[in-house]
């Protein structure tokens, strides 16, 4: 069981001696990459190594509120057999919805 744990510790002492020491640089006596072509300059380092702003888009969690009836789309076309495209929906009165399933008429 020792010897478990003093393997956990090389591992985790090794792994922490291993980080970053100094800034990302170029090797001794190599240059950065060429300039791309569009560029009005060459790009450093640290721009190189920054993502553009649409590599990591925010997310959006907007969430519907409440269900409601669409509304009339005056671009809706009507069907390719011909027919007359269906109406637009009449608004209901807030006061005459009831809960429950619909009864026909």
């Amino acid at each position: 069981m020792s010897l478990t744990r003093f393997a956990a510790l090389v591992t985790v002492g090794t792994l922490a001696a291993c980080g970053k020491i100094a800034p990302l640089e170029p090797a001794p006596g190599q240059p950065l990459p060429v300039k791309p072509l569009m560029a009005r300059a060459t790009p450093t380092a640290e721009q190189l190594l920054t993502p553009p702003p649409y590599a990591r888009p925010e997310r959006v969690d907007e969430l519907v509120k409440r269900s409601a009836p669409r509304k009339t789309d005056r671009f809706d076309l009507p069907p390719p057999d011909g027919a007359a495209a269906p109406g637009p929906i009449e608004e209901e009165d807030s006061s005459s919805n009831q809960a429950g399933p619909a009864t026909p008429q």
